[in-house]
Order: structure tokens, then C-alpha cells, then sequence
């Protein structure tokens, strides 16, 4: 099958298995940052944006992305990087295998929910699994990053 998917402004015009789930279509194409973790949507590794909406790319086939934006965590790398400094600041950084779906998660949060309280940003969060952290640093550096609207 044909498909024609942007990926972080750069258009893709290719032919794919019709069974491709989207994770593999980015990891294919040089998209490292989107990362395999469960790939039974429980982790949330795989988070990325289709449309600006997150989406868990391991149970997203690619044929569905077909004339939508996708956007991963390389194309939002400015944003992304102040969020790790903050994360980074407040000792929440682990061993980042988790990272790229969680700030992409994070940075949506952002977009979605204008100052979330703190039971909006777990809730929001749930479906993002660290193995390394209790989760406590994190939390902290989510809302931190959130209440100052660092740009």
C-alpha cells in the first residue's frame, strides 16, 4: 500500500506493508527517539503526535497516518530540551529509555490543558511507565515545568 505521511514537516511518500504499525514506519525512516517498549500500548515509549494528538505508535497502524502529520520527539527538540533541563534540575532523569515518550506525553499536556492541576497531570500521564523512578521527581518536574510555562 501507498501512504503519504509528513513526519516532522518532511514529506513521505511510500509504499508499505499493509500490516506496518506506525512505530516501525519512524524507526525505518531514522526516527531513533520513538523507542519499543511493550508494544501492547501499556508503556507509553512509543508515545508521538499525529495531528498534535498523542497517539501510542506500536498499536497505530501506518496506513492511518496516511495525509496526517506526525511529529516525534526530533521535531520538537527545542521544547523538548528545556523540559530535560527542568527534569534534569530536579534530579528526575533516570536512564531517559523512558524519556522520549514521556516528554512527548508532557509537551502535550502542555498544549492540551492550560495549567492542569496536579490530579489532571497524573491522570494525563498514567499510561507512561518508568522502571527506574518512583515517579515523586518526576511529578515535581512536570508541574514545575508546567507552572513556570518555560518556552
Amino acid at each position: 500500500m501507498k501512504v503519504k505521511i509528513k513526519v516532522n514537516g518532511k514529506l513521505f511518500d511510500k509504499h508499505i506493508p499493509n500490516d506496518m504499525m506506525l512505530i516501525d514506519f519512524l524507526r525505518k525512516y531514522g526516527f531513533y527517539s520513538v523507542k519499543r517498549g511493550c508494544e501492547s500500548s501499556n508503556c507509553g515509549l512509543c508515545t508521538v503526535w499525529v495531528d498534535q494528538k498523542p497517539v501510542l505508535s506500536c498499536s497505530y497502524p501506518a496506513a492511518r497516518a496516511d495525509g496526517h502529520e506526525v511529529t516525534t520527539l526530533e521535531g520538537v527538540l527545542p521544547e523538548a530540551e528545556v523540559f530535560g533541563r527542568v527534569m534534569a534540575s530536579m534530579g528526575a532523569e533516570q536512564c531517559g529509555f523512558c524519556s522520549p515518550g514521556f516528554v512527548m506525553a508532557v509537551l502535550a499536556l502542555k498544549r492540551e490543558i492550560p495549567n492542569p492541576t496536579e490530579e489532571q497531570a497524573r491522570e494525563y500521564l498514567a499510561g507512561n511507565l518508568c522502571r527506574c523512578s518512583g515517579y515523586a521527581s518526576q511529578m515535581k518536574a512536570v508541574m514545575q515545568y508546567l507552572k513556570e510555562g518555560y518556552q
